[in-house]
């Protein structure tokens, strides 16, 4: 659907431009027009829209049921189209409207009913047509008789069945003074408005209007902009534009007359992405005659935003505000839970602020990875972005920080995939995006930590987007060489390794790390991390030695910049309970690396990852000196941990099991042995994929197995 009431024809055939919600103002006249078809007054007849859509895209569910409630012998309902600004609601109603006045002879009756004026004259035209007399109607607008009481009268005895359209209630207490809306078994009652609120609409069935599909989206644009690019560009277009109806048709009015210079639909993508996107929409409407806010995105919104400070909300604006720093995602409600809101609007006035905003169709809870978030359209938040005032960004901007930082995990430990990490992830780039270069450091180091708290969680591509994003969203205000920038950067390699992509994570890895050594030294805790991440690229090449020799220097940097008992340390020594050959791990630091998993159990606790995972190198370091037993009993109690802890999937849990494997299988249980690796097999391709090195390795082991090829 086209979301809007215009119709736009040219001369290569009939193409239908909305223009979303209509606010028009009528001329009613309160007398019997001696031309009129219908011998009423010709403003209720039709809708007060101009043209009704020709072709109407998508609500095919929404039509079917509106059409059942207008056909024979139906009467007595009322029906309430809802939506944001711009989502096509009078299109709705428009298309119903000429549908049962052309095809079933039904009476239409339309009233704009955006303000209690324009209610109260176009109800009065309404009982005008239904046959009211003049001395009627003047006592009535003379309040000598209620209005209401004689319009509704007069529907009661229509000869004719009919169905009238309340359009733009965007204020429904004014419906209540004098009871304005109510039913009759001679009609069928259609309202549109923004106010969600069931309990604005007793007795009423709702029917929302959102944004449409992608490929109707791209069909409007099409539709109005023909020669303006293929079906997929529309699409990309339609995409950006979130798939808002309004949006759509100012784009394809845009489009469609450019003459001069005509644009494609790419490059009217591309300008959608800079600081102008929301003005350059709106210039679509250019060629409309009337001058209606409700047509330009850039003001649609403005009226409710407008109204809530007349209320005595000016919280829900501020709201809105906060909101429009974030991305157009599902944000976490528990995010807005927070005391850091208090710089923007009381947190104690947070609930009603929301409140308002779902009333009117500004924003919708939505449910994602199992969490109740809060959404708003990416035009709206765009349009709201840009309309406000400068001297408010900074806390705006600031507030949205806070938020963040406190929402993401100060010291991420590894766990489970957690799905609600990922739904930070576009608002942290979002605030980075927005935020100005005096905060832009703390923006991408929380972004940054977000990319570590995603990668323990064994969610290694988004930790990859994350930090490369970051990267370089934070090298546009801090430099290339900035410590937080280097340190994104640092943790985008990381996860590079994770990915197998082992090649690129080397030649990022070594050079930040080339770089960060140069401006902070060797035992830097950011070159060290580098390095440590380093060391295990270099391992899986096959360079164990140059491995080692980078494990040792990280070892002996995180001791000197970090502390012995620091966990960092810890968890480097515990590399080195992996990588060092059998012979190296009995002499290392004097003998007294095997003993280091009583050591992490001393500072850590007996629980602590890192704890675990030196048990878990331990068992290695057994297997390889050849004890076995001991080594299948110690890795067979971090295994069993792992699971309890983390479930059956998570990265370490197959390492873990695959050491198991190796134990039984070393100490005669090769079919136990073949059952886990085609359990862990099973899981990395599931989890990794199929050509992953891990996976492959795992698949060589089990092929060992099976074929007796296999050695301890």
């Amino acid at each position: 659907m086209t979301g809007g009431t215009d119709g736009h024809a040219e001369d290569h055939g009939r193409v239908y431009q909305s223009r979303g919600d209509q606010h028009i103002t009528e001329h009613h006249h309160h007398h019997r027009s001696e031309g009129a078809e219908h011998g009423g007054p010709d403003s209720v007849r039709r809708p007060a829209v101009g043209r009704c859509p020709v072709a109407l895209r998508d609500r095919s569910e929404v039509m079917e049921r509106l059409r059942e409630s207008v056909g024979v012998e139906c009467g007595g309902q009322v029906y309430v189209l809802f939506g944001m600004g711009g989502s096509g609601k009078t299109a709705v109603a428009c298309a119903l409207f000429e549908e049962v006045t052309g095809d079933q002879g039904r009476v239409g009756l339309w009233v704009n009913a955006a303000d209690r004026a324009s209610l109260r004259a176009g109800m009065l035209a309404v009982a005008a047509d239904r046959g009211a007399a003049d001395g009627e109607l003047l006592a009535a607008r003379n309040g000598l008789r209620p209005a209401a009481d004689l319009v509704w009268r007069y529907l009661d005895r229509s000869a004719e069945p009919w169905l009238l359209v309340l359009d733009n209630i965007d204020e429904p207490e004014i419906l209540r003074h004098g009871n304005w809306l109510r039913t009759s078994p001679r009609g069928t009652v259609l309202v549109t408005t923004r106010r969600a609120a069931a309990r604005w609409w007793p007795g009423a069935e709702l029917q929302h209007i959102g944004v449409l599909p992608r490929e109707d989206a791209a069909l409007v644009l099409r539709d109005l902009a023909p020669h303006s690019g293929t079906p997929e560009q529309a699409a990309r277009v339609a995409d950006r534009l979130g798939r808002l109806p309004l949006a759509l048709t100012l784009a394809g009015g845009f489009l469609s007359h450019q003459v001069i210079d005509p644009w494609t639909m790419d490059a009217y993508g591309d300008q959608l992405d800079g600081d102008e996107g929301v003005r350059l929409i709106d210039r679509g409407a250019d060629a409309l005659s009337e001058a209606d806010p409700r047509q330009l995105v850039g003001l649609t919104w403005q009226l409710t935003l407008d109204a809530f400070e007349a209320r005595g909300l000016p919280e829900a604006v501020a709201l809105l505000r906060l909101l429009a720093r974030f991305a157009a995602e599902p944000l976490p409600l528990t995010l807005l839970n927070h005391g850091e809101i208090g710089d923007v609007l009381p947190r104690a006035r947070t609930e009603t602020a929301l409140r308002a905003l779902l009333d009117q169709s500004l924003a919708e809870l939505v449910d994602a990875a199992g969490t109740r978030c809060v959404q708003s359209h990416g035009i709206l938040l765009d349009s709201v972005s840009a309309a406000t005032a400068a001297d408010l960004v900074p806390a705006l901007d600031t507030t949205a920080l806070r938020l963040l930082d406190a929402a993401v995990p100060v010291t991420p430990d590894a766990g489970p995939h957690d799905p609600r990490l990922r739904l930070l992830v576009p608002h942290a780039l979002a605030v980075l995006r927005h935020i100005g270069e005096p905060s832009a450091a703390d923006a991408l180091a929380v972004a940054t930590r977000l990319a570590v708290a995603l990668h323990r969680t064994g969610d290694y591509l988004s930790a990859w987007e994350t930090a490369r994003t970051a990267a370089d969203l934070g090298r546009r205000h801090l430099g290339a060489d900035h410590r937080t920038v280097l340190a994104a950067r640092s943790r985008a390699g990381r996860a590079l390794f994770r990915l197998g992509r082992y090649a690129e994570a080397e030649v990022q890895l070594h050079a930040v790390r080339d770089i960060q050594e140069r401006l902070f030294g060797a035992d830097d805790p950011d070159t060290t991390d580098s390095g440590y991440g380093l060391q295990l690229v270099l391992a899986n090449l096959g360079r164990r030695e140059e491995s080692v020799v980078l494990l040792r220097d990280t070892v002996a940097g995180r001791r000197s910049a970090l502390g012995a008992e620091h966990p960092l340390t810890l968890r480097a020594r515990a590399s080195l309970l992996e990588m060092l050959p059998a012979a190296d791990v009995v002499t290392e630091e004097g003998g007294a690396l095997l003993a280091l998993p009583s050591e992490c159990e001393r500072f850590l606790g007996p629980d602590h990852t890192v704890t675990l995972g030196a048990r878990h190198n331990h068992a290695w370091a057994l297997y390889l000196l050849g004890r076995f037993e001991e080594a299948d009993s110690e890795i067979r109690q971090v295994a069993g941990t792992y699971v309890r802890r983390f479930g059956p999937e998570y990265p370490v849990v197959l390492a873990a099991r695959q050491l198991l494997s190796r134990t039984r299988a070393a100490l005669g249980h090769v079919d136990e042995a073949i059952a886990l690796m085609t359990d862990v097999v099973e899981r990395r391709k599931r989890g990794l994929g199929p050509e992953h090195p891990f996976t492959a390795a795992s698949r060589q082991l089990l092929d060992a197995y099976r074929s007796g090829r296999w050695r301890p």
